[in-house]
């Protein structure tokens, strides 16, 4: 498939999927989102759960690219990810974390949404989790168990999760939690000043 086409039915998809949600969430109404017709798409994806897949897959891909950090002291490295991960992509909107908590609601159902949402969950866990033990190995963090705050970390931004979309919590307060949270485990609290 050319990389324009996947990418318009893409961003397609992540419209219609913020404008109607999951539930209400057609083939034609993906084409109408797009320059395409439904034939057009189905020519490329024989199924809306395979389509969602793709849009998944590509989600992971960009969230992967938005973790990528050039800096070398870990203090930096967490507080970008963190950045990342509570800085939503458009501000404006809420439609698209909305998308992404129905998507999960289907996961006990479909295992391959299951498998993304895994798939994603373990970029996060080795992201957290090699920054901590770099931070261990350069005297920035306190000696701890880097996979456990890595999972206690994604743990706490699933719940972020949840609550933003859910509840209506602001994300810099469930921030602010996870930061007083981890700051025991690593002796140092994120989001403070950076020494070299």
């Amino acid at each position: 498939m050319e990389s324009e086409t996947r990418t318009e039915i893409i961003e397609a998809t992540n419209r219609a999927l913020c404008e109607h949600g999951y539930a209400d969430l057609t083939m034609q109404r993906i084409a109408t989102e797009s320059s395409m017709t439904t034939a057009a798409i189905h020519y490329h994806f024989d199924t809306k759960e395979e389509l969602l897949n793709a849009f998944l897959d590509d989600l992971i891909e960009r969230f992967e690219r938005k973790l990528c950090c050039e800096a070398s002291d870990p203090r930096e490295r967490l507080n970008e990810f963190l950045d990342a991960v509570f800085t939503p992509s458009d501000p404006t909107t809420d439609d698209f974390s909305v998308a992404i908590m129905e998507l999960k609601a289907q996961a006990p159902y479909h295992d391959p949404f299951r498998e993304r949402f895994l798939d994603l969950d373990e970029v996060m866990r080795g992201v957290v989790a090699e920054i901590v033990e770099d931070g261990i190995e350069t005297g920035y963090f306190e000696e701890t168990d880097p996979d456990e705050v890595a999972r206690l970390v994604t743990t706490i931004l699933n719940g972020a999760h949840a609550r933003t979309v859910a509840l209506g919590e602001p994300s810099d307060e469930t921030r602010q939690v996870l930061e007083h949270t981890i700051e025991p485990h690593l002796g140092w609290t994120p989001g403070s000043e950076v020494i070299a």
